[in-house]
C-alpha cells in the first residue's frame, strides 16, 4: 500500500511528500499550496508595548524550503537555498560579503564555524567551503543529508536520511565515525538535524527517541524516551522528533510529533518529566521556562524544573506559528505569513508584531545578537530586533 505520501517497510523516508510539505502549513497543507483559498485567519488585536523592527534584510535570490536555516558564525552569517546558492553577510549590517553556487542542488541548509562552511545534496555528498567561499572538500555518506551539519571540535556531524549519523573530520571530510539506528516502517523527514553541546551530540530521532552520543567517538552514551508510539495505525502510531531538542543547564528537552515534550539530565540522560503536548517546530529553553509551539498554533510556557504550566497563548491558532526564539527581552514565533508575533515571557501576552515578507519561516529562527534571524519560504533572509 502506498498512499498520502507513505512509502512500505524498508524506505523510511516515508511521510515526506505529506509531513514534510505540512511542516509550515495550516493543517490540511492546502492553503499554501495554491490548492485551496481558504484566507487565513485574521491578525488578532493586540496592546502593542514592544516596538519591534527589521535590523536588515536581504534577498537569497531562491525560494527556501522547510529545514533551510542561517548558520551564525564569528564575524558572518551564511545561508543556502536549494537550488545551491551559498552566501555570506556581515551580521552587525547584513552586507553581502560573498554569493558563490555550490554547484548542485542542495537537500539541507548551512552549517558552520570560524573556518568551515558546510552543506548537504539529496546524494549524500556533504561540500565544504572556507570562509571566504573557497572549496576546501567533498565527502559522501550513505544517503540523502537530512538538516543542517553541526561543526565542533574539528568535527562536522551530518544525519543521512536512512537513520544514519556521522562523524566527519572538519580538515578534510574523512570518516570518523558513524552512528547506524534502524528506521521504524513509516517515519517523518526530520529536517532540523541536532545540537553540539558540551563535547556531546544531542539529537531527536524516529519513535520518539532522544539520543545523546559523544562528539570524538561517535560512541551513544544514553537513549530517552519522549514519546511511546501509540495507536490503531501505523499513521497514528507515528512519535518521532522532527526538530532540534534544546540544553539549558540541568536538562536537554525535545518535543515528538503526535506525542509529548519531556526533558532528561544531559549527562546521564535521567527522565526529569514529560508533558502531554505534541510539537514539530522546536523548543527552547531559558532561565526558567521551556516554550513549545504545539501541533494546533497555542504557545506555551512550562517551569523548566517541574514541567508545570506557567501559560498558554492561543491567540495564533489557526495561523500556524513556528517555533520560538528568544527576541531581547520577549518571545518570538513566526506565522505562515511571516509575521514575526512578540510574547511577553512573563505572561505570554502579545506585545509586537514585526512583518517580513508574507511567506513562513523555513525552520525555527536562529539567535543573532538581541535578535532573532529568519529565513522565509519567498527567500528572504531578515535580521529581527525588539526594544
Amino acid at each position: 500500500m502506498k498512499a498520502a505520501g507513505c512509502v512500505p517497510l524498508g524506505r523510511p523516508l516515508a511521510l515526506a511528500g505529506l509531513l514534510a510539505a505540512c511542516a509550515f502549513m495550516l493543517p490540511g497543507c492546502s492553503w499554501l499550496s495554491g490548492k485551496d483559498e481558504k484566507p487565513p485567519a485574521p491578525l488578532p488585536d493586540i496592546k502593542a508595548t514592544a516596538a519591534g523592527r527589521v535590523a536588515w534584510q536581504q534577498p537569497l535570490n531562491a525560494a527556501g524550503q522547510p529545514g533551510f536555516t542561517p548558520a551564525v558564525a564569528p564575524g558572518a552569517v551564511y545561508a543556502a537555498t536549494p537550488d545551491g546558492s551559498l552566501a555570506s553577510f556581515d551580521p552587525a549590517t547584513g552586507r553581502l560579503n560573498w554569493r558563490i553556487n555550490a554547484g548542485t542542488r542542495l537537500s539541507a541548509g548551512v552549517g558552520a564555524d570560524a573556518g568551515t562552511v558546510v552543506v548537504g545534496t539529496a546524494k549524500g555528498d556533504v561540500l565544504a567551503f572556507d570562509n571566504a567561499g573557497k572549496p576546501l572538500w567533498k565527502s559522501r555518506i550513505s544517503s540523502e543529508v537530512l538538516g543542517p551539519p553541526r561543526i565542533g571540535d574539528k568535527t562536522v556531524v551530518v544525519w543521512s536520511g536512512d537513520g544514519n549519523v556521522f562523524g566527519l573530520a572538519a580538515a578534510d571530510g574523512a570518516r570518523r565515525w558513524v552512528l547506524q539506528r534502524a528506521m521504524p516502517a513509516l517515519s517523518v523527514r526530520n529536517q532540523a538535524g541536532g545540537i553540539i553541546a558540551r563535547g556531546g551530540v544531542f539529537l531527536g530521532v524516529a519513535g520518539g527517541k532522544l539520543l545523546a552520543f559523544d562528539l570524538e567517538r561517535g560512541v551513544l552514551g544514553w537513549e530517552g524516551t519522549v514519546a511511546q508510539p501509540k495507536g490503531a495505525t501505523e499513521l497514528e502510531r507515528i512519535a518521532d522528533i522532527t526538530s532540534m531538542p534544546a540544553i539549558g543547564t540541568t536538562s536537554v528537552c525535545a518535543a515528538a510529533y503526535q506525542g509529548r515534550v519531556a526533558c532528561f539530565e544531559p549527562k546521564r540522560g535521567t527522565f526529569l518529566w514529560s508533558r502531554d503536548i505534541p510539537g514539530k517546530d522546536g523548543v527552547l529553553l531559558d532561565n526558567r521556562h521551556l516554550y513549545i509551539t504545539d501541533d494546533k498554533g497555542a504557545v506555551h510556557a512550562l517551569d523548566q524544573d517541574t514541567g508545570a504550566s506557567v501559560w498558554k497563548q492561543d491567540k495564533l491558532v489557526s495561523r500556524s506559528p513556528g517555533g520560538p526564539q528568544l527576541i531581547g527581552d520577549y518571545l518570538a514565533v513566526v506565522d505562515y505569513e511571516g509575521y514575526a508575533h512578540l510574547l511577553s515571557r512573563n505572561d505570554g501576552s502579545l506585545v509586537g508584531r514585526i512583518a517580513t515578507d508574507g511567506s513562513p519561516a523555513t525552520a525555527q529562527p536562529v539567535a543573532l545578537n538581541d535578535g532573532i534571524l529568519v529565513q522565509t519560504r519567498r527567500g528572504g533572509l531578515f535580521h529581527l530586533v525588539a526594544q
